[in-house]
């Protein structure tokens, strides 16, 4: 049975933290110098007390509303967070109550960051293609700010908080392709939460974050010349090997949707995949980097920007923390 995505929306926090205001906390941090680094002109960050589940239920309910969808009809639930409200239980068993999904329906977390979109999307088709689902959830959301220490300028001006919501469905017209995935946790030091699992509880250390909250443990740590490196290394050869495996060259894609990072680093790949740039969407600018979010609300910007239409041949890509990376090709229906 075939799969595809069927509808999407999202929903951002209220608050906005502009390059202007990063320039005001430090002045190294020049708007223009921002912007023209990260392609970024603004993130939006979670209030005190809201978490990356509630972003998630308001990104649902909005897809609920504007696509006539009932909550009934969702088979499945998956919720792809690095920030889950407790250890347990499961988030998405939380929000499948908050959102009055049916009693049968199944929900799960997945924990994964900038490629945990395509993961998602490829458990959804297994789930539809082997019959245990005819329509699935599937939620995606972070709230980093929460991690992040509120001096830490580099990730202060790179991640947004954000979340989307993406109805997956067996149907014909609307086709998921071949999938590519890849690990590697030798590049874990490199972007990290340090301590606050099992593995290092940490210690009586406190640290700001973004939205003012004071926190225990370590903030979020990012080796961002290693990251970069990893990225170039390794996602064109995703890219290929997806081709190959979906029996494609690159002039059969219509549009290239990668994950939203940072401007410098996608135009370096856009570069070196030599990919034209009339077809390569890159639309952070008011949202910045979302984490799991930024390939669904870029195709819901691009859809509403007019650059998305029936019947092209998408190549999605997501890499980045783990080291985790993944690809598929998708046939966008009407």
């Amino acid at each position: 049975m075939s799969a595809g995505i069927a509808a999407i929306a999202y929903h951002l926090p209220d608050a906005v933290l502009d390059n202007a205001a990063l320039a005001l906390v430090d002045p190294r941090f020049h708007a223009d110098k921002v912007k023209a680094k990260t392609g970024i002109d603004r993130r939006h960050i979670a209030a005190r007390g809201e978490c990356a589940s509630d972003l998630a239920i308001a990104a649902a309910v909005k897809l609920f509303a504007s696509h006539g969808i009932a909550p009934g009809s969702v088979d499945y639930l998956i919720f792809c967070t690095q920030a889950p409200d407790y250890f347990l239980p499961t988030t998405a068993c939380l929000i499948h109550q908050r959102l009055g999904l049916r009693h049968d329906a199944g929900a799960v977390d997945i924990n994964l960051g900038c490629s945990g979109f395509i993961y998602g999307l490829g458990l959804a088709k297994g789930l539809i293609a082997s019959d245990q689902a005819t329509r699935v959830l599937l939620l995606t959301a972070d709230t980093y700010s929460k991690f992040m220490a509120a001096g830490d300028m580099g990730v202060r001006s790179i991640f947004g908080d954000g979340a989307a919501a993406t109805l997956v469905e067996a149907g014909e017209g609307r086709a998921l392709g071949a999938f590519v995935y890849g690990s590697d946790g030798s590049g874990a030091p490199n972007l990290i939460v340090p301590t606050g699992g099992l593995r290092d509880a940490g210690d009586d250390a406190r640290f700001e974050t973004v939205s003012g909250e004071m926190r225990r443990g370590k903030p979020l740590a990012m080796n961002g010349p290693e990251v970069f490196n990893f990225t170039i290394a390794a996602v064109p050869d995703l890219v290929r090997a997806t081709l190959a495996r979906a029996g494609l060259v690159a002039g059969d894609i219509d549009l290239w949707v990668f994950h939203q990072a940072n401007a410098t680093m996608l135009e370096a790949l856009r570069r070196k995949l030599d990919l034209p740039p009339e077809r390569f969407w890159l639309d952070l600018a008011e949202v910045g980097n979302t984490v799991s979010s930024t390939i669904p609300i870029a195709l819901a910007r691009a859809q509403a920007a007019g650059r998305l239409m029936p019947g092209m041949r998408l190549m999605l890509v997501g890499f980045g923390v783990g080291y985790s990376w993944g690809a598929c090709v998708a046939e966008w229906g009407s």
